[in-house]
């Protein structure tokens, strides 16, 4: 079913046309990423679709009865009131009967009849509504964006830009839409929420067109790619990295048509000049009725051409000392809270660390130590090695002033360029003509990220800060800037959630999480390698612990039970003997072509027969898909577990509510300690659905990953 039918659109401010002739269309549970660089109009396509501007040309049909959510990058909430009203901020009915509520249990505490019938009755169509449900998923999903249950009382006036985003971000996904649209979603999350978030939308049961400049990201959530253009929208149905080969394949073929035809226009215009008042004069009159006829092929548009040719280049350097930083016992507390304490780090010249872990564990704060920039009260000691030059890169782009112009702001650090050198510098960084005279307050993110960049490598350095420096880059500038810290002589330690930039730059690993600091030799891949082979070594260990104790529980009940069985059943149980296997084996190989035969434990061949390293290592896959699959199977079993108490619960409520309407004979306390009492089974139930729903979402992404397995 098509949700979303876009055709020959075009957009445009005044004359100069932003794109045109854009024709696509998404169906229901189709996926697509739109990507282009900073400034080519995606945002504005993304506007046009939800019908916040009207284009020039064209039109936009979406499905009559869809429902449409739609996260901007500029994180522009406008809901009132606690967090958990702004989550249910897309239900009016169910915040309106929840509000209700909340005044009814208020009210009933007097113990009127009246006030108690308003309440039973509230409760009631609150419940009818699904508002219970609604809530329990709303929680998981606000859990999952970083806030807790104390979260969702707080005012949404008092959170920060961050939390908006996360919040702005969660009340889309809250809605459940048939077409959803994303404008960087991954901006300002930390790696395992995107992690959690592409598991979420790879789920999605509606439509879904993202833009966004996170690679891995693309590749994990959208199999579809569509990149737009000035003139021309390419679709593609591949991930951005299968899309980014087929795009260069396809230019180098449109470029060799191209230009096979010109040399034959150019070709035939000679003939026809040479030849039109000639013995060949009805040859050169045909061929050139049929120049008039032929259909000229353009040039292919490059929509990332022009992205490609910024250039981070470092200023040339001295050499600093092999110890760059000796840091030990660092350690930092905010709000009366401790981020960590204890760190030892020793950074020598070349390393590329990259600092990971969740939003608010202090990254950012262990940065600013290693910086000589932490605050008085912070522990510890770092020692600078010598001949340093040290640059720092902030997230925040506090560098900037957004009064001055891009101009100013590089002359504000080098004051001896003029004016003409100084927009021939800016032009590596993709300011071209008049954007360089124009004030920083105008500024899109990529633009400001950019000119930040440019005024950090304007001098030498061999020792970088670098705080989510891909923020707002598009991907073609962030690429050339992983290629410049790949090539970096220097020193640097950078903060980032871009899982491709972290794979492609750094050397080794520091991972802060709940107060403390992990350091891990390698870059991120064998950092990430690393935390799923533990995680499959802990669930398995935990698996082999509770199969044990079950086992030394039942030992004696499966005595009984091998001691009562047929003798035809014990020696159908038994291994088979050596020839047997052997047998088996010879069985398999006459198995018929393209079928695939899965040997059993008895046909496989014996460790002296296929190399001891070999058993060993398909005996550690074997424990690992074994671990896996029991806990696997112990989630589902407890789903069951936790539907039968659902539905038990649920059931006991009804009557419990039912008992609550009767009268209470004058009887108010006993009716007080019957409310009670049914607000604890509530609150009970709701926790098992919470349980029901977390592992319900876990089993359905195992079954996801697994191909449906």
């Amino acid at each position: 079913m098509t949700v979303l039918q876009v055709a020959d659109l075009s957009f445009g401010y005044g004359a100069d046309k932003l794109f045109q002739g854009i024709t696509f269309s998404l169906e229901q549970g189709q996926r697509a990423a739109l990507v282009a660089p900073n400034g080519a109009g995606k945002s504005t396509l993304l506007r046009l679709v939800a019908r916040e501007l009207t284009p020039d040309t064209g039109s936009v049909v979406v499905r009559k009865g869809i429902r449409v959510a739609y996260f901007r990058q500029s994180h522009e909430l406008h809901a009132e009131g606690t967090v958990l009203d702004a989550f249910l901020s897309g239900f009016s009915e169910v915040l309106e009967l929840r509000h209700a509520l909340t005044a009814a249990q208020h009210a009933a505490a007097s113990g009127s009849e009246a006030d108690l019938a308003r309440l039973s009755d509230l409760t009631d169509r609150y419940h009818i509504a699904g508002g219970d449900d609604l809530e329990r998923r709303v929680e998981i999903i606000a859990a999952h964006l970083g806030f807790t249950p104390a979260d969702m009382d707080r005012p949404v006036a008092s959170l920060s830009g961050g939390e908006r985003g996360r919040l702005q971000l969660g009340v889309v996904l809250a809605i459940e839409p048939d077409l959803l649209l994303l404008d960087e979603p991954t901006n300002h999350l930390d790696i395992e929420t995107i992690t959690w978030l592409e598991k979420h939308l790879a789920g999605l049961a509606g439509a879904l067109l993202c833009v966004s400049h996170d690679r891995a990201f693309l590749d994990a959530v959208c199999p579809n790619t569509m990149e737009l253009g000035h003139r021309s929208f390419r679709a593609y149905p591949l991930k951005y990295s299968d899309y980014a080969v087929a795009r260069e394949e396809d230019l180098a073929r449109e470029r060799e048509l191209a230009e096979r035809q010109e040399a034959f226009v150019a070709k035939t215009e000679d003939f026809i000049r040479r030849n039109i008042a000639g013995q060949k004069t009805k040859q050169a009159q045909s061929r050139r009725k049929m120049l008039e006829k032929l259909e000229t092929l353009d040039r292919p548009e490059d929509v990332w051409a022009v992205a490609e040719k910024v250039r981070f280049r470092f200023a040339p350097a001295p050499r600093s000392g092999d110890i760059v930083l000796d840091a030990r016992g660092l350690g930092a507390s905010r709000g009366g809270r401790t981020l960590f304490s204890g760190v030892d780090l020793l950074l020598r010249r070349g390393d590329r660390v990259g600092v990971v872990g969740p939003n608010g564990t202090g990254k950012s704060t262990l940065l600013k130590l290693l910086a000589g920039a932490g605050a008085p009260d912070d522990a510890g000691e770092v020692r600078r090695g010598t001949n340093l030059c040290q640059g720092y890169f902030d997230q925040h782009l506090g560098s900037l002033d957004p009064s001055k112009t891009a101009v100013e702001e590089i002359r504000s650090v080098r004051a001896d360029m003029n004016v003409d050198a100084t927009r021939q510098y800016l032009s590596r960084f993709r300011f071209y003509g008049d954007d360089a005279l124009r004030k920083v307050q105008g500024f899109s993110g990529g633009e400001r990220s950019r000119l930040a960049l440019a005024k950090l490598l304007l001098e030498p350095r061999n020792l970088l800060f670098l705080d989510e420096p891909t923020n707002h880059l598009d991907i073609p500038a962030a690429e050339i800037l992983e290629e410049a810290l790949t090539g970096f002589e220097g020193t640097v330690v950078l903060v980032s959630h871009d899982r491709r930039f972290l794979e492609q730059v750094t050397t080794r690993i520091v991972a802060v999480r709940e107060g403390s600091v992990d350091i891990y030799p390698g870059g991120f891949r064998d950092y990430r390698d690393n935390l799923e082979k533990l995680a499959a070594e802990a669930a398995a260990r935990e698996a082999d612990e509770r199969d044990a104790g079950r086992g030394a529980a039942g030992g004696g009940r499966g005595a009984q039970k091998a001691a009562g069985a047929p003798a035809a059943q014990k020696a159908a149980a038994a291994p088979a003997p050596r020839d047997e296997a052997a047998r088996g084996a010879g069985a398999d190989k006459g198995a018929k072509p393209g079928r695939a035969v899965r040997r059993s434990g008895a046909t496989m061949p014996p460790p002296d027969e296929a190399g001891a390293g070999d058993a060993a290592a398909r005996r550690r896959a074997f424990e690992t898909d074994k671990a896996a699959a029991r806990a696997t199977e112990r989630k589902r079993k407890r789903v069951k577990e936790l539907e039968a108490e659902i539905a038990a619960g649920e059931a006991k409520l009804a009557a419990m509510r039912e008992e609550l309407k009767k009268d209470p004979g004058g009887d108010w306390a006993k009716l007080a300690e019957k409310a009670r009492e049914e607000q604890a089974l509530a609150k009970r139930v709701d926790a098992a659905m919470t349980e029901w729903m977390a592992l319900s979402e876990e089993l359905g992404a195992s079954a996801t990953a697994g191909g449906g397995a």
